[in-house]
């Protein structure tokens, strides 16, 4: 259980005169977006990882709620449409080694000594997305990726 104790009109030194009511001003403030402002998210080519994260995401979520979310090929190009770099990117398999739907499928794209990463599939859920640091020898997956050669 909390206690709140209020010392209205006090101060160190005795008891303070509270000051004749007066009005009070009124101050509004107009917070509607110019429009110069962009309330979506875009691509900062001279941005951080971190900083291109919402974009990724919002690339991702849109090829995930289409018809096409099952293949690892979608996320690669639609990343390349909204501009990022194919070149760095990476991407596993759409199926399992004996042939049924991946479980996951990951895909990536280098940024700098970073990576957006992205996951998505069954075994997921709702996509995932994240910046991590990149491998030391360069790219962002670990283990065999296919190779973009479309």
């Amino acid at each position: 259980m909390s206690s709140v104790i209020a010392l209205a009109g006090c101060s160190a030194f005795g008891a303070v005169d509270e000051p004749a009511a007066t009005s009070t001003p009124t101050i509004s403030i107009d917070v509607t977006p110019t429009p110069s402002e962009s309330t979506e998210p875009g691509l900062a080519p001279e941005g951080t990882a971190a900083e291109n994260l919402a974009y990724f995401t919002a690339v991702v979520d849109e090829v995930w709620a289409g018809a096409d979310a099952d293949a690892g090929r979608s996320y690669v190009d639609a990343l390349v449409a909204a501009g990022f770099d194919k070149a760095a990117m990476q991407v596993t398999e759409d199926m399992s080694t004996v042939g049924n739907p991946a479980e996951s499928i990951q895909f990536s794209v280098e940024w700098g000594e970073e990576c957006l990463v992205g996951q998505v599939g069954p075994a997921t859920g709702d996509p995932f997305t994240v910046v991590v640091d990149a491998l030391p020898g360069g790219g962002c997956l670990l283990g065999q990726t296919r190779p973009i050669d479309w």
